[in-house]
């Protein structure tokens, strides 16, 4: 295959994977993966270029999502992604899928997932992707819409609005600088649920509006290094010390209220995406 064809479809494989996979290194080493494929196949009597890259990442992220259930012998209760920060990647921002879509995404089995982010979000017919599957059309349309009901009952649709968005978690930011513990309760949901990876300390699950304002204010002391920022598509807040990210919080707000917050802190994980940004 031609590299400057592969590198016109380089940008909707990368975000394929990433809602695949979850994981923009990952992402990155399927795309790769994929152009090895490509290149040593002969496509000149391909009539779709793009279904055939898409059909080939798709395979590639089904036998990584495959092996990475097998390597986990006691799967987590949730698995955060790699949080996307800014609107510099329109392609991965295109759906807006927000961080508590892809947790959701992430708790489909890898046949499940691939047939709801096919044909979902990239429109891939359920004959191709029954193909792909080694199943039947009706099957693959079984999966995908088996993948929506968990997705519709677990999912939160955030706000529309954006701009109400950065209100929202502008103000819980504030509250959190100021150790206002009746701001924080003003701008969270009772039932607000926070999530947290933090690397070698572990993850974190934490719910009620009473139990989360509490820990944000053990939050004022990095609450000077925060700003509010575009965190997969949506308003979210991150934390820089030094010129190095320190934290990514995912903030899903409905109603005016912050709902869920999803917080990367593992300092490996933060490292990759600060080079990533750079």
């Amino acid at each position: 295959m031609d590299v400057q064809l592969f590198e016109e479809h380089r940008p909707r494989l990368r975000a394929v994977a990433y809602r695949m996979l979850g994981s923009l290194s990952e992402a990155d080493d399927a795309v790769q993966e994929t152009w090895l494929h490509a290149s040593r196949s002969g496509s000149d009597s391909v009539d779709n270029p793009g279904g055939w890259l898409t059909t080939i990442v798709a395979r590639v992220c089904l036998d990584m999502l495959r092996a990475r259930k097998s390597r986990r012998e006691e799967p987590l209760s949730f698995h955060l992604p790699d949080p996307v920060i800014g609107p510099e990647d329109a392609v991965l921002h295109a759906d807006a899928v927000g961080m508590a879509l892809l947790v959701v995404l992430d708790t489909l089995g890898p046949a499940e997932r691939l047939a709801y982010v096919l044909h979902d979000m990239f429109a891939v017919p359920f004959s191709e992707i029954g193909t792909l599957l080694g199943r039947t059309s009706t099957a693959a349309r079984q999966l995908a819409s088996r993948a929506r009901r968990r997705i519709r009952r677990s999912a939160v649709v955030p706000d529309g609005d954006l701009a109400r968005q950065h209100r929202v978690v502008g103000a819980f930011l504030a509250a959190a600088r100021d150790g206002d513990l009746d701001a924080l309760l003003a701008v969270l949901d009772p039932s607000v649920v926070v999530r947290a990876d933090r690397g070698a300390l572990g993850s974190l699950l934490v719910g009620g509006a009473d139990r989360v304002s509490r820990e944000a204010l053990s939050f004022a002391s990095l609450a000077a290094y925060a700003e509010v920022a575009l965190v997969n598509g949506a308003a979210g807040i991150v934390v820089s010390r030094g010129g190095r990210l320190s934290t990514v919080m995912g903030c899903t707000v409905v109603d005016g209220r912050i709902v869920e917050i999803d917080i990367i802190a593992d300092p490996g994980r933060l490292a990759a995406l600060g080079r990533a940004r750079t």
